[in-house]
């Protein structure tokens, strides 16, 4: 059956404490686990998601790479994306399979985000469609995937309709807690594309 931090997509062994016993086994956090969507009969299968730019450097937050971005997760639609904000350096977003064969979500992922740099590059697409500032981040050019996103992503599927609610408002009180803003309506980066409704 195996153990259960295996099973909830946790991983380490157990270390030596002191002489004698050991302490229990700690989730390994430097790589995200990405485990496949569970379906539970009816539920919803809603996943909370964490992308960073490379090296947190803060150029998600502005008026076009937010067109590019919504107009970008619109073609990517094999998953829909609820509700989002874009931070500086970067973005939560709530997603759900959009199709029947829907594929893993670390490929949807990956797709978009490599959609949103050809963009500016100009090809696929959206190429030339938006005009975004090209601000290179240390190490490489905001025009290549290397330079503009961290390389992996956090993912988490949510368990209860609550949760959907709770985390959507913590997220987007996210914007007030760095002092980006005094309200989090007044964060212009964040908005719905399809409303993700919770079934049980």
């Amino acid at each position: 059956m195996g153990n259960q931090n295996q099973k909830n997509g946790e991983t380490g062994s157990p270390s030596k404490k002191g002489s004698g016993g050991t302490e229990p086994s700690k989730p390994d956090r430097k790589h995200p686990a990405h485990l496949p969507v569970a379906e539970v009969s009816n539920r919803s299968n809603i996943v909370f998601v964490t992308v960073c730019s490379k090296d947190r450097k803060p150029i998600l937050a502005s008026p076009e790479m937010h067109q590019l971005i919504r107009k970008t997760w619109l073609l990517a639609d094999t998953w829909l994306i609820g509700c989002y904000v874009i931070m500086p350096d970067h973005i939560h977003l709530f997603c759900a399979p959009g199709k029947y064969d829907y594929p893993p979500l670390k490929e949807w992922v990956q797709f978009w985000k490599s959609s949103v740099v050809r963009a500016m590059q100009g090809y696929g697409p959206l190429g030339g469609t938006v005009a975004v500032e090209r601000d290179p981040p240390v190490g490489g050019t905001a025009s290549t995937p290397s330079g503009l996103w961290q390389r992996d992503f956090w993912d988490t599927q949510l368990r209860r309709g609550e949760s959907y609610s709770g985390k959507w408002e913590y997220v987007r009180n996210n914007p007030v807690r760095a002092g980006l803003v005094a309200t989090p309506e007044a964060w212009p980066f964040q908005g719905e594309i399809n409303i993700l409704r919770w079934t049980e």
